[in-house]
């Protein structure tokens, strides 16, 4: 406000000068400068009494939010130089020099101009680097620093560089050079009046070149407010951030106000990053300053890992500038920024979900991080699930979401069926699907192995229960007269089921009479609680797994027959006639194993069943096996005496 206090010196700069000859580097602004007692009561504090005065102030409750107070930060120079010189220059004062070696003592005296012009205001910091530091002499390590950690200051950064820069000679070397020429012999001479006829190239001589190079071009746009940014701004603003190529998806700028004050502005990417997932990859990349200045980029409380893709800056007013990464863990205001932050942008994925075409590039890329939130995250998990998308028996090619399918469900339908699977292909066809899909009723595709875990969390939606097509405790809607028809059915079945379980042993739980199949002979389901066919496919490919686990959290499976498939009629009359039938044990046995495949298990002696195969192509082939080999395979695959009875699938064991 006092204009007069700018007169010495307009401009407010910072300006950088290393100097590799004499092993220095130079730290000039043009600010308000220090009087003598500032540079006693700033700067010799711990050069006097160590960090005992700091703790008493800290523990008397001084506010420590400056960094220079009591001379914490300004000692850390003392980490890579032998000696520090401190020129000021204070509008109230005259120009001062402040000289330590850091060991317990310091000298002030008058800036007699022995170090250079004195300053007209501000202070200038020469630090005299240690042998093993003058890397912080190279031009390249110093833009680095200052983009890191001084990227958006307001006030302007310039570093003096010196480049190499090819000029055209000057007119009087030319002219030295003619002169030259004309004393050689006269053919020289004629030479070069021939080669003059053609025009002649100014030679170049290289030039060293030094000037001042602004570092902090790029401006903290996050202070401004987002309706006077334009999408250009914030193109160029993220592409300088993330060095990424591409723009950004979807972009998300706010202030919160009140008791905490902060700013943020936080963007989607296009892609996903090829170690998005791997374990020792930065938990985040939400950059957190404090007043401008860069303290940490991988606070791991600010943002919930499965929003690790989400890049952008946290501007607060509130963290002090020197803190630590122990007092940032016990800090609450993080609590509050970090719930801010995931608020925001389950905003900005519900904005995005609203056009089709870039949600699905949206979702294509981190549908895997919304999924891990729904499992992690359970405050937020009724939100995340609104933005879950999949393929499903109504939607086979376009992806749908749980609000779509509820609206679309059948009058009567209390539940929301799904399948899980390896691919699309695989569940498309499935046996466990046969009676929804007569009945009209829609299911979805769940082919990841992050949505086995995601269900395990998300147990239902908008009330209505999620329910596995390939578990126990799948109840389809029916009519009295279909409900009538099943326990007959049961009954007239009951005998086939003991001697299917009697037959099969430990190999399953039960055999019951099924309500989900229509057209295969039979399937096998697993508990409503256990896990499912692909779970244990899933958790057997982990390669540092815990084997115990699958002993207590692997199904005991139930198989399932369907009473109207001619294969089953056919088996219940065998049993019926004669109950020690040995072509059903073998019959059993192989629809068993085929069970098991079109189920999703695997084999657990798939030489067994390929012998039955080969065996079955070899009849329908009608070749003639040796004698020996029949005698060898009647104990195992026993033909029925009355060959004319026995059905094409009965030949084949």
């Amino acid at each position: 406000t006092d204009k007069s206090a700018l007169e010495a010196e307009p401009s407010m700069e910072i300006r950088l000068v290393a100097d590799k000859e004499k092993k220095s580097f130079s730290i000039i602004d043009t600010g308000i400068g220090m009087t003598k007692s500032d540079l006693v009561n700033n700067l010799g504090t711990i050069a006097k009494s160590g960090t005992k005065a700091f703790m008493e102030a800290l523990s008397a409750g001084a506010d420590v939010s400056m960094i220079g107070q009591f001379g914490v930060g300004f000692y850390s120079a003392y980490l890579v130089a032998d000696n520090v010189v401190v020129r000021t220059k204070h509008n109230d004062d005259e120009g001062l020099i402040w000289e330590s070696s850091a060991g317990g003592s310091f000298t002030i005296r008058k800036d007699d101009g022995s170090l250079g012009e004195p300053l007209k205001r501000g202070t200038a910091i020469v630090l005299h680097l240690k042998d093993d530091q003058t890397e912080y002499l190279e031009e390249r390590r110093i833009k680095d620093l200052v983009k890191k950690h001084s990227q958006f200051i307001q006030y302007p950064i310039n570093l003096w560089t010196e480049k190499e820069v090819e000029k055209e000679a000057e007119e009087d070397e030319e002219k030295e050079k003619d002169e030259k020429m004309d004393e050689g012999d006269d053919n020289k001479v004629e030479d070069a009046e021939d080669e003059g006829e053609g025009e002649k190239e100014k030679p170049k001589i290289k030039e060293i070149v030094q000037e001042w190079q602004l570092l902090n071009k790029q401006k903290p746009i996050w202070t401004r407010k987002p309706n006077e940014v334009t999408h250009e701004e914030y193109s160029a603003f993220y592409k300088s951030l993330t060095n990424d190529w591409e723009d950004f998806l979807a972009q998300k700028h706010f202030s919160v106000e009140g008791q905490l004050e902060f700013t943020a502005l936080l963007f989607a990417p296009k892609r996903a990053p090829f170690d998005l997932f791997e374990p020792k990859k930065k938990l985040n990349n939400i950059k957190l300053y404090v007043k401008k200045v860069f303290i940490m980029d991988n606070c791991e409380e600010i943002i919930p890992e499965w929003l690790n893709f989400v890049k952008g800056v946290v501007d607060s007013e509130d963290l002090p500038l020197n803190i630590s990464r122990e007092m940032l863990q016990q800090n609450k205001i993080l609590k509050v920024i970090r719930k801010n932050i995931v608020k925001k942008c389950m905003e900005m994925f519900a904005d995005l979900s609203e056009n089709k075409d870039d949600y699905k590039t949206f979702y294509e890329q981190f549908s895997k991080n919304i999924k891990l939130g729904i499992h992690e995250d359970s405050s937020n998990r009724d939100k995340l699930a609104d933005l879950l998308r999949y393929n499903s028996t109504k939607s086979p090619d376009e992806l749908t979401s749980l609000k779509e399918y509820v609206s679309r469900m059948k009058e009567g339908q209390k539940n929301i069926y799904y399948i899980t699977g390896e691919s699309k292909n695989s569940v498309q066809n499935s046996p466990f699907l046969e009676k929804l899909k007569q009945k009209g009723f829609e299911v979805i595709f769940m082919v990841e192995p992050i949505d086995e875990y995601c269900v395990q969390q998300l147990k239902e939606y908008d009330g209505k229960k999620l329910v596995c097509c390939s578990k126990e405790g799948m109840e389809i809607e029916e009519t009295e007269e279909e409900k009538k028809k099943r326990e007959d059915e049961k009954a007239s079945f009951e005998s086939l089921c003991t001697i299917m379980k009697d037959i099969l042993g430990e190999k399953v739980e039960k055999v019951v009479v099924s309500e989900r199949l229509s057209d295969s002979p039979c399937i096998l389901v697993t508990g409503e609680y256990g896990w499912s066919a692909n779970m244990e496919r899933i958790m057997k490919a982990q390669a540092l797994r815990d084997s115990s686990l699958s002993m207590y959290m692997s199904s005991r499976k139930t198989m399932e027959i369907n009473p109207g498939n001619a294969i089953v009629k056919e088996l219940r009359t065998r049993v019926e006639a004669d109950k020690s039938d040995k072509t059903v044990k073998d019959l059993v046995n192989l629809l068993f194993d085929t069970a098991l495949l079109t189920s999703g298990f695997s084999l657990e002696e798939p030489n067994i069943f390929a012998a039955r195969i080969h065996r079955m192509i070899k009849l329908g082939l009608s070749i003639e096996e040796a004698e020996e080999e029949a005698e060898k395979d009647s104990e195992e695959l026993p033909v029925a005496e009355n060959a004319e009875d026995v059905s094409a699938m009965e030949e084949v064991d």
